[in-house]
């Protein structure tokens, strides 16, 4: 049995290399938000000391990378302008919840 594929349906087509840097930063942004919501709902559910303490210096670390990520997404327009005006995610740690 022959089959035939029409050639017009597949475009074989390259990425450039800023479409490739920005789908991994696209995509390294959502990682980041997910780990972060991840160490948030961990934090949430500890009431070890030690594993509090772990808790708080995750977030902190992984929000971050957050903002750094956020800053390249900026600087190579990747993020729509109203969204740069407002913040995405709570910049509020839990060591500023804790002591505050």
């Amino acid at each position: 049995m022959k089959m035939f594929f029409s050639q017009s349906s597949r475009v074989n087509r390259t990425l450039t290399e800023k479409e490739i840097e920005r789908n991994a930063l696209l995509s390294d942004l959502e990682k980041t938000k997910k780990a972060l919501e991840i160490a948030y709902a961990g934090f949430d559910n500890v009431t070890e000391p030690d594993l509090i303490d772990c808790y708080i210096y995750e977030v902190n670390s992984v929000m971050k990378r957050y903002k750094f990520l956020l800053e390249q997404a900026a600087a190579l327009s990747l993020l729509p302008e109203e969204s740069m005006h407002r913040t995405p995610l709570s910049t509020e740690t839990p060591a500023t919840t804790l002591i505050g």
